[in-house]
C-alpha cells in the first residue's frame, strides 16, 4: 500500500547529499502505565497525566532519498488493512512537516513495516510519525534540535512528542508536555483486538459519564522506578476504562482474563482496545502468553 505525497517545495536541495542515503528507525509501541484524566480543556482537548512507556514491540521505518515524498506500508494484512493512506497517514504528515521547515529537504521514499496493531491504543501511527521525523532530520541534514522536533510532533498528534523522547516520560497537558521518568525494565503480556476505539469517543464518554480523575500517581511512579513489579501491579489505572468497558465488554473481559491468568495487574492502554498485563519477569510473561491465546510478550523500556 502506497500513500502518495507532494513533491518537495525545495527543488534546489538534494536529499542525502554528502550523507547517508538510507536511514532506519525502530518505531516502538507504547503503554500507558497510568492515564489520569484531570478534566476538559477550553480548546476541546482534555488535561491529562500519564506515564508513557515505550516497549520492545516496534514497527520499522526506513527512509531513502527519492524525487518525491511517498509512504509505503508493508506487513501482515491484519496490520496494514486499516492504515490510513494519503494525507491521513501520520508518517506522511510528519514528512511534510519536516520538509516545510528544512531548507535542505528534498524527496524521500518512506517504508513502514508494521508490527504494531493499528488503532489499538499502542501509539503505532504516532510512533511511525516520530520515527519519520527523526529519520528525515538525519537524511536531509536538517539539524533540527529536539525541542523543534517535539513541537512539530505535537502538531501531528498528542502521543508523538512522548514517542520522540526515546524513553519513558511523564506526559502532561494534552500530551504536548513531557518530562523524563525513570522506569526499570518491566515485562508485559499484551492482548489486542481487530478493532480500535477512537480517542475522541473515549474522552466524550468520560465526559458523558461524569468520570473522575484517578489517584495521585506518586506511589506508582516510585514502584516503576524501582522495578518493583509486585507493588506496581495493584497501582495500574486508566480513567478511560469505565466508559470504554461499558461500551466494549470484550475489552473488559480481556482484562479479567489477564488477571485470572495470574498477572500482577492489568491496564488498558490509551483509549483501547489493547490491554496489558504486568508479569513478574520474562519467564512469567512467556508462561502467561501461552495461557492467553493471541497475546504477545513485550518489555519496556526496550
Amino acid at each position: 500500500m502506497t500513500a502518495p505525497g507532494a513533491r518537495s517545495n525545495h527543488p534546489g536541495a538534494s536529499a542525502g547529499r554528502g550523507g547517508p542515503v538510507v536511514i532506519r528507525r525502530e518505531a516502538h509501541a507504547k503503554l500507558n502505565v497510568f492515564l489520569r484524566v484531570i478534566g476538559a480543556r477550553d480548546d476541546g482537548y482534555h488535561e491529562l497525566e500519564s506515564l508513557v512507556l515505550p516497549i520492545s514491540l516496534a514497527d520499522r521505518v526506513t527512509v531513502r532519498t527519492a524525487d518525491s515524498l511517498t509512504v509505503t506500508v508493508k506487513g501482515a494484512k491484519d496490520l496494514t488493512g486499516d492504515v490510513p493512506t494519503g494525507g491521513l497517514n501520520l508518517a506522511l504528515v510528519a514528512a511534510l512537516a519536516v520538509a516545510d521547515v528544512c531548507e535542505q529537504a528534498g524527496g524521500a521514499r518512506i517504508e513502514i513495516v508494521k508490527r504494531i496493531p493499528v488503532a489499538a491504543g499502542l501509539g503505532g501511527g504516532s510512533a511511525d510519525a516520530a520515527a519519520t521525523l527523526s529519520a528525515l532530520n538525519e537524511l536531509w541534514g536538517c539539524r533540527l534540535d529536539a525541542p523543534t522536533l517535539a513541537d512539530l510532533g505535537a502538531r501531528i498528534g498528542s502521543d508523538v512528542p512522548a514517542l520522540l523522547a526515546g524513553g519513558p516520560v511523564l506526559m502532561y497537558g494534552r500530551g504536548d508536555m513531557i518530562a523524563p521518568a525513570p522506569v526499570s525494565r518491566l515485562w508485559w503480556v499484551v492482548v489486542s483486538f481487530d478493532f480500535g476505539v477512537r480517542s475522541p469517543d473515549a474522552y466524550r464518554w468520560w465526559d458523558e459519564d461524569r468520570g473522575r480523575a484517578g489517584p495521585d500517581p506518586e506511589a506508582l511512579l516510585a514502584a516503576a522506578a524501582a522495578g518493583d513489579a509486585e507493588a506496581l501491579g495493584s497501582l495500574l489505572f486508566n480513567d478511560l476504562e469505565p466508559p470504554v468497558f461499558a461500551r466494549y465488554p470484550r475489552i473488559a473481559e480481556a482484562k479479567r482474563r489477564l488477571l485470572e491468568a495470574g498477572t500482577l495487574g492489568a491496564v488498558m492502554s490509551g483509549s483501547g482496545s489493547s490491554v496489558a498485563g504486568l508479569a513478574r519477569n520474562q519467564a512469567h510473561a512467556k508462561a502467561l502468553a501461552k495461557a492467553i491465546p493471541g497475546s504477545i510478550v513485550s518489555a519496556g523500556p526496550p
